[in-house]
């Protein structure tokens, strides 16, 4: 049985999830934008999924816009928030759902300004002052990161930016479900969701925007979801994104405890380790999350060792994985890139043990006295 701690990268469907859904794969199968009873039934279930999903981020159910997950709620906030930007900002940490999009307008002229993070992964006030004296129309910066869960002060970048007359747009897929989420309150114009991370199915998530905002649609035709998103929807899936928002709202308290003493278990493990280096450890992080290296053991090499006990945990951002590359995350942070070859990622889940983190330990310090009796053995 392989001992799950990468769920930043997904999570698994929770039950009470798969249970809401099941009528919409076998009964109710109407299109939403029919009028006849069986399209109302699926209509209405959008709807509750929409005020669900509202509620989790206290935003109104008219301001989601239902995706086909988090990339393509990036994808529509870099591209459709601003028609035809002169410039744009986001930050170095940005996942590739940000960063690509951004540069592909930059291909088009538009210009485009990389906000600076420090040591810790953290965008610092010096770095958005630069930012904005180039006046951005745009600006984009995540929540909460997806490899090293460093949280950014958001509500400040997006006062400083929108006092500027910039938009602000925030990343909030990692944030979700293991920290408290408000649009409100974090003061922005568009906010990005997945459902998969946060127990839901794969395939759906929402951009969350101020109504103020004309956003103009990537994907045209039917003029579904309040025509800024056409297609037709993706009910059962819609259906569990509602039903997982509405379990992480009301269990937020109690899986943010759990997560946050398992990870501190694991700090605590990783202290008596003298080699291992935690990324962004002086900075306020997500519950669950601890990017973490040993100098001279190639994360990847470390990966397939932990696979091969059962073990599943990352080298990384799971939708950059193809390209084995480093992480353009710690680059950014300034660290060596030798040093980030051995970057490996624990996301602890609500249905992780202490036991797990005991496993993972056991293989990292296995693995650790083998470097040391192996340069023991050099100097010989």
């Amino acid at each position: 049985m392989t001992t799950y701690l990468d769920h930043n990268a997904t999570t698994p469907l929770d039950e009470r999830v798969l249970d809401e859904m099941l009528p919409y794969l076998r009964a109710h199968h109407g299109n939403p934008s029919s009028v006849y009873r069986q399209g109302r039934i699926a209509r209405q279930a959008i709807e509750n999924a929409r005020q669900q999903v509202a509620q989790l981020v206290n935003a109104h159910p008219s301001q989601v816009v239902f995706t086909s997950g988090g990339t393509e709620a990036n994808n529509l906030a870099l591209k459709g928030a601003v028609v035809a930007p002169r410039c744009v900002a986001v930050s170095a940490l940005e996942h590739a759902s940000v960063l690509v999009p951004a540069q592909q307008l930059a291909l088009k002229g538009c210009k485009l300004v990389r906000i600076e993070a420090d040591g810790n992964g953290q965008i610092t006030e010096e770095a958005m002052s630069k930012t904005l004296a180039s006046v951005p129309e745009l600006v984009s910066i995540m929540l909460a990161n997806n490899e090293t869960g460093v949280i950014q002060d958001v509500a400040r970048w997006a006062e400083m930016s929108t006092s500027a007359g910039a938009l602000f747009h925030t990343d909030a897929v990692q944030a979700a479900g293991k920290i408290e989420v408000d649009f409100a309150a974090l003061g922005v114009q568009l906010l990005s969701l997945s459902s998969h991370k946060l127990y839901g199915p794969k395939g759906v998530g929402a951009l969350v925007l101020d109504k103020r905002i004309e956003l103009a649609a990537q994907m045209v035709g039917g003029g579904q979801e309040q025509g800024c998103r056409s297609g037709t929807e993706n009910v059962a899936a819609i259906v569990g994104f509602g039903k997982a928002a509405e379990l992480a709202r009301l269990e937020l308290q109690s899986r943010r405890s759990h997560m946050m003493e398992l990870r501190q278990k694991l700090l605590q493990r990783l202290s008596k380790i003298e080699a291992v280096v935690v990324f962004g450890g002086q900075a306020e992080s997500l519950p669950n999350t601890v990017f973490l290296a040993v100098p001279g053991i190639d994360g990847e090499a470390l990966l397939m060792e932990m696979d091969r006990v059962g073990i599943a945990v990352s080298s990384g951002s799971a939708c950059d994985s193809q390209k084995r590359g480093v992480s353009h995350t710690l680059l950014s942070m300034g660290i060596d890139e030798s040093l980030a070859r051995c970057a490996v990622r624990v996301s602890i889940g609500k249905n992780n043990t202490g036991q797990d983190i005991d496993a993972f330990v056991a293989v990292l310090e296995q693995q650790v006295k083998a470097l040391q009796e192996n340069s023991m053995l050099a100097w010989a």
